[in-house]
């Protein structure tokens, strides 16, 4: 909507545009959000007059669904639960008639006042048929609390973008980061907390990750796209101040709506692709001579709809696939302190280029059914299969590749039902997830080191090869169903109470059977057939062998209440609570052994932590309870124009506890993970204590070292859950204000946002171990850990709610909306950002270099940018050609270096930042062109230019500040690992029907 239509007028004026025609007031706060169905609300007015009774219908264009009300007698009325789209409005107030079109986005709600029997005032100010008056809903909601933006189907398709990962768009709001590793692993992030705190809604069901990091169930270390991108109609990001049906999360959210079928049939293919030729070569590949290791990435997919039976029976379907082959480099390792030649002529022939293959294959299909105008059913699928080959290149061999595979399958059934002053919305939903990186082959590992003798000790100076089977081998996803129901009563005049209620019971699992693929570690120095060292895991007799379950039972409640008090101010104030049982975590009971070992060791009788408060015995644990979450917002409209808009608003959110974490507990004690020395060779023993094992060939076949793990009592690692963890959580602080305004013919948005949010109880694992007077600490030093005080029965780790951020932020927003009458859109997003942390995690958290978090005091935040600048546009050149860009400007980001400088028994881990303002930039382009075959086929050429400055976004440093008075004279120099990639040309096809 052009908003020279609701500039401020003289009152007596403004009432009387209302009372003869239609007074549109479009934005105010969303009351379906997370549902992403959207509401058109108001009044009725006939003569200068409320008129009762009357009946308002919506229908919408594309696929004729209907929503039918009747007038309050003060003329409210309310039309909620609609798929975002355009409608036709129609008014019959005593048998007299408007109509008009209206278009609203995800979550989005337009007030529209309508009228019979009179004028409305267009955008240009000039009188019209009520008939002819057309509205679009403006794509900036400037009456929200919520700190919220747009991505629109526009920007989807038309910017720039490498990874088809619809999320990647996020990127262009303030406060959120898409980021992508020189491994081109991707996660979406804001402020300081972990990518884990953000949660995506897709047509109102939460996709949360339960057992893994990343937020988004199958989101964890992977280059693939959690939904088709061509499936995706258009989302909303809310970064703070969301209401209190937004459940499982204390970062950002993100609420994405599908495309449905229509009423008539259409349907899109697209093939991109690049390849070696098309893109500048890598820093590795450059330094060893220019010569590029050959690599291809290829995207493709269709997607299809439309009726199966007109107005009433639509279908969606959609497939994408990639296939990426990404160039790696083995190498020989610690050059320079051998003799190449005598490594096995087997192994050099490993050496060399290698690659990294990725695949993945994306369903989703949607059937929708409007028997009539009361009520709508869906009913969708989703279905997810990739595999990738990591951990190739450096000194790792393809050979030792290990494969991830990765599966998410999600169904959901809903019903909404709308009467003429509620809606009752209800899904049943189920899903399975599973990731699991497995060796590409079962076996033994091989580990090639060299060493140097000094003072009659080896000691290892290097690393040349690893090859063999890979150690990992896990399993971990989630499986179950849900059922939740929202209901939202618009019948008192002037709010929309919204209520809700979630049941899901959904079994968390987690497979860690890592080194059950024996690893033998090999010196060049000594001999190439008789291993030093062995690393293998086995399973417990009578015990699950490293796997661990929990049949999870979720429960969440919400009320909320959008109260609209006057044309200036609107309210959101409510409060969810949840629930959660973890039977694993609260059934659990510590082996009585371990037990009366933890309680009788004399050094942990004066620890500074109490053993029976991690000593589980089955009764002593209790539920998640995420508590009470109260949620408050506010936007006062100045002028009551939307011109002018503060906002703000308070809340608490929860989040989960990962299994993934809370499962170590069970699996040590299941699982045990042993390191054997061997006898050397020349008959000396690595091991200080002088406990090596003779050396045996049988020991490489099969089940042999399960009978030597059998036959000595080794140490362990322990891990012990605190008895009584909580759930995470953060609380938000906003305030704000948006203005609209005209800058020559067009109408841009600014918005400027003060933002506080601080998290609380995430969980961390620290040291258990102390000296023998019970401290963690040397005897008056302020640093040294005790990792060589292990108990005799093996080493205690803890884990414990110690972990927080607290993020202070700037937001700044500049929008032009792309609309197809100027042709053009810009948008412009800065986030300054002071984040801390209270430890030095970078990745997973613990707290292992102090014996808690009082230590550690507040540390800059790892990964988080002071200065961020993204810039987007968008223009329509004409004859169907479309150009656009995007500008990414990042500051320099901290990271953790190794300072052992004050010696070795006093290393420390330090924040520093490389040296540099910019940490990172990009600059992408892309054009396309259309062509209209005169039938109703249409043709698409686009082209896609990425990072076209050939910008190195270093991403590895020599963290090593140095040792023992040695300085290292290389610390903070860049290594050759970049991110954001080289620049690269794409090229892509399309068809439209």
């Amino acid at each position: 909507m052009n908003h020279s239509a609701t500039r401020k007028t003289h009152p007596a004026r403004r009432l009387l545009s209302c009372a003869l025609a239609s007074c549109l007031v479009l934005g105010a706060a969303s009351a379906f959000a997370q549902s992403t169905g959207a509401t058109i609300r108001g009044q009725v007015m006939a003569d200068s007059a409320p008129a009762g009774q009357a009946q308002v219908t919506a229908t919408n264009l594309a696929t004729g669904l209907t929503r039918s009300v009747q007038s309050t007698a003060n003329g409210g009325y309310s039309l909620a639960g609609l798929p975002p789209g355009t409608y036709r409005v129609d008014v019959n107030a005593g048998g007299r008639t408007s109509s008009q079109n209206i278009t609203v986005q995800v979550g989005q709600t337009a007030t529209v006042n309508l009228g019979v029997g009179g004028v409305a005032e267009t955008a240009s100010g000039a009188a019209t048929t009520l008939d002819a008056v057309q509205v679009t809903a403006q794509a900036v909601e400037t009456r929200t609390s919520e700190i919220a933006t747009y991505i629109t189907n526009k920007q989807i398709e038309a910017l720039p973008q490498g990874t088809r990962n619809f999320l990647a768009f996020a990127d262009t709001v303030p406060g959120m980061q898409f980021q992508q590793d020189a491994a081109g692993n991707t996660s979406l992030r804001s402020g300081a907390q972990s990518s884990s705190g953000i949660n995506v809604y897709i047509d109102g069901v939460g996709q949360k990750g339960y057992t893994l990091p990343g937020g988004v169930g199958g989101q964890n270390s992977t280059r693939g796209n959690p939904f088709p991108q061509s499936a995706i109609g258009e989302y909303k990001v809310i970064t703070s101040n969301y209401k209190a049906e937004f459940d499982q999360i204390s970062s950002a959210a993100v609420v994405a709506a599908t495309r449905s079928g229509s009423n008539e049939f259409s349907g899109s293919f697209f093939w991109d692709r690049t390849s070696t030729d098309w893109r500048t070569a890598t820093p590795a590949e450059e330094k060893a001579g220019g010569d590029k290791v050959p690599s291809k990435e290829e995207q493709y997919g269709v997607s299809f709809g439309g009726p199966i039976v007109k107005d009433r029976l639509n279908f969606f379907v959609a497939y994408e696939a990639k296939e990426y082959s990404t160039p790696k480099t083995v190498t020989l390792g610690a050059e320079g302190r051998y003799d190449p030649s005598r490594i096995p002529q087997g192994i050099r022939d490993q050496i060399g280029p290698a690659a990294s293959p990725f695949t993945q294959d994306m369903y989703f299909g949607k059937l929708t059914w409007t028997p009539d105008d009361r009520n709508l059913v869906e009913l969708s699928a989703q279905v997810r299969d990739e595999n990738e080959h990591v951990d190739v290149g450096g000194q790792n061999t393809a050979q030792r590749a290990t494969v991830n595979s990765n599966k998410v399958n999600r169904y959901d059934l809903r019903w909404q039902y709308s009467a003429d002053n509620w809606l009752n919305d209800a899904h049943v939903t189920y899903e399975d997830l599973s990731w699991a990186p497995h060796a590409t082959f079962d076996g033994n590992g091989y580990i090639l080191g060299i060493s140097e003798l000094v003072n009659n000790d080896r000691l290892n100076i290097g690393n040349i090869i690893n090859t063999g089977a890979s150690p990992n081998n896990q399993d971990k996803g989630q499986k179950g169903w849900s059922i939740q129901n929202d209901f939202t009563f618009t019948g008192w005049e002037g709010h929309a109470v919204k209520m809700g209620v979630k049941f899901k019971q959904v079994d968390v699992n987690a497979m860690e059977r890592n080194y059950s693929n024996p690893q033998f570690y090999y010196d060049l120095s000594t001999s190439l057939d008789h291993p030093y060292r062995v690393e293998f895991a086995a399973g417990d007799p009578g015990t699950p062998g490293g796997f661990t379950t929990s049949a999870n039972k979720q429960f969440g409640i919400y009320l909320q209440d959008d109260w609209e008090v006057n044309e200036h101010l609107t309210l959101n104030y409510g409060v969810r609570w949840d629930y959660e049982t973890t039977p694993n975590y609260e059934d659990f009971v510590t082996p009585a052994a371990l037990a009366n070992a933890i309680r009788d060791y004399p050094n942990f009788k004066n620890a500074d932590w109490n053993p029976e408060n991690y000593i589980s015995t089955g009764n002593n644990r209790r539920a998640f309870k995420g508590a009470w979450q109260p949620r408050l917002g506010f936007s006062y409209d100045l002028d009551a124009d939307q011109r002018h808009v503060i906002f703000g608003g308070a809340g608490r959110s929860y989040d989960r506890n990962l299994f993934d974490y809370l499962q170590i507990e069970t699996n040590r004690t299941s699982f045990g993970r042993y390191n054997f020395y061997f006898v050397d060779a020349d008959g000396a023993c690595r091991r200080p204590a002088g406990d090596c094992v003779a050396w045996d060939p049988s020991y490489l076949n099969p089940g042999a070292l399960d009978q030597l793990a059998a036959t000595v009592n080794l140490p362990r690692e322990w891990w012990l859950n605190n008895n009584d963890l909580k759930v995470p959580y953060s609380d938000q602080f906003s305030v704000g204000m948006r203005n609209a305004f005209e800058l020559g013919a067009q109408t841009w948005y600014s918005e400027v946002t003060l933002s506080y949010v601080r998290s609380r109880d995430g969980i961390t694992a620290r040291l258990g171990n102390r000296r023998p007077d019970g401290t963690f600490l040397p005897p008056g030093g302020t640093w040294g850990t005790p990792w060589g005080f292990d108990p005799p029965f093996g080493r205690v780790i803890l884990l414990d709610n110690m972990y927080e951020t607290k993020t202070k932020s700037v937001l700044l927003k500049l929008d032009k909306p792309f609309n197809t009458a100027s042709g053009w859109g810009a948008t412009v997003a800065y986030t300054y950002t002071h984040g801390r942390q209270n430890t030095n995690a970078d990745g997973w958290v613990d707290m292992f270099e102090y014996p808690n978090a009082s230590y550690y005091g507040w540390l800059p935040s790892r990964g988080v940018p002071e200065h961020r600048l993204v810039t987007t546009g968008i223009w329509d050149a004409g004859w169907g050609i479309t150009l656009s860009g995007k500008l990414t400007l990042e500051s320099t980001k901290y990271r953790n270096a190794t300072n052992c400088l004050p010696g070795w028994d006093d290393c420390l881990i330090d924040p520093y930042k490389p040296d540099g303002s910019i940490g990172y930039k990009r600059f992408d382009l892309a054009a396309s062109k259309e062509w209209d075959t005169g039938t109703n086929l249409k043709l698409r050429v686009r082209a896609d230019l990425l990072n076209v400055f050939d910008w190195r976004n270093w991403d590895g440093y020599d963290d090593w500040y140095g040792g023992a008075n040695d300085p290292n004279v290389n610390f903070g120099r860049h290594q050759d690992g970049i991110v954001g990639g080289t620049r690269t040309f794409k090229l892509s096809f399309g068809l439209d029907w």
